[in-house]
């Protein structure tokens, strides 16, 4: 007899045992032969060897499924334990769906140019998504993201913003480093909890996997085999964004998003997302998506109040008044683009 101690430490175990334990006994009814011992995040398996190598390959396909799909049930631990039932785990996701967040829900792109997007980041390795609130880009760059993650296509995600103040004045923050920046990193966390178990979610931060930090702290490296995503980059300076964009290692995915509409600097400063979008539009290999009103996927008033806000731009920039729109010519994307 040998014995062997499972762990689904970075789950929580109401996930994977089900509501009344229900899916641990339906493993207990697949491996009679086996004795199992479930003690919090902790399975012991004692049994023949054979018996329990047999157990460990299932234990596995219930982990890969549930991380997949965002949950697991009695009857899809009983097909995983059918010869071939795996097969199934790949025929079961709908190639629109970039990935199944929690409790099983499917995220996909949503709009016209949110499949724009995820098409673009197939072809190019750097990707500018641009457009008013309400219109995905932050919740598809996660998703493309965590997708990346779970396909071993990158070895860690690099969320970064920068820390701008949104028209106010907030004074001292109290706290440790990492409380001052969470209120201007929200925005991530809230994609990223729609998107993975709060536990994984949890131990991919401990461990660096996912990485959370303002723009400032990614000067001086090199970011090899990531996906890395700068959120809000209208509040980038033009320095501040050459400097993220030229981090670039090899194998490497970038994702920037941004609202030129809700530009956060001071006045004598341009946006460096402004800039970008002139001087970057024809290298080969960076694609820019524009989205407008029509992708809001929001509050059907949001898509009213941008539009109204459009209308009072175009009317003062009639005027000769300053507008901080992007320009007619970088709304052209490079030859190859999908727009």
């Amino acid at each position: 007899m040998s014995e062997k101690v499972f762990s689904i430490e970075s789950h929580n175990p109401l996930d994977i045992y089900g509501i009344g334990d229900r899916n641990l006994n339906a493993i207990k009814e697949l491996t009679p032969k086996l004795k199992i011992i479930a003690r919090g995040e902790f399975i012991k398996v004692i049994g023949e060897p054979v018996e329990i190598a047999a157990f460990e390959e299932l234990f596995n396909l219930i982990i890969i499924h549930f991380e997949r799909f965002g949950s697991i049930t009695e009857n899809d631990i009983r097909q995983l334990a059918e010869p071939g039932g795996s097969n199934g785990m790949i025929k079961d996701s709908p190639p629109d769906v970039l990935v199944h967040g929690r409790n099983g829900m499917v995220i996909k792109a949503r709009t016209p140019n949110q499949l724009k997007i995820v098409e673009s980041i197939a072809k190019n390795d750097m990707v500018f998504a641009i457009g008013p609130a309400g219109t995905g880009k932050t919740y598809t760059a996660v998703a493309l993201a965590v997708r990346a993650l779970k396909n071993h296509e990158v070895k860690r995600i690099i969320l970064t913003r920068p820390a701008v103040e949104a028209g106010e004045n907030l004074g001292f923050l109290p706290g440790d480093m990492k409380e001052k920046l969470d209120p201007y990193m929200q925005p991530l966390y809230d994609a990223l909890r729609d998107m993975l178990p709060p536990q994984k979610l949890l131990t991919y931060i401990e461990d660096g996997t996912i990485e959370i930090a303002p723009l400032a702290f990614m000067r001086g490296r090199t970011l090899d085999h990531v996906f890395a995503i700068l959120d809000e980059a209208q509040n980038a300076t033009s320095s501040q964004l050459k400097m993220f964009l030229t981090r670039m290692g090899r194998s490497a995915k970038f994702f920037i998003t941004g609202d030129v509409t809700q530009i956060d600097l001071p006045r004598h400063q341009q946006s460096g997302l402004v800039q970008a979008s002139k001087i970057l539009k024809n290298i080969q290999g960076i694609d820019f998506i524009i989205l407008d009103e029509t992708d809001v996927i929001r509050h059907k008033l949001v898509t009213k109040i941008i539009r109204a806000y459009s209308n009072e731009a175009d009317a003062q920039h009639s005027q000769g008044l300053p507008n901080q729109k992007l320009p007619e010519e970088s709304k052209t994307s490079s030859p190859d683009a999908t727009l």
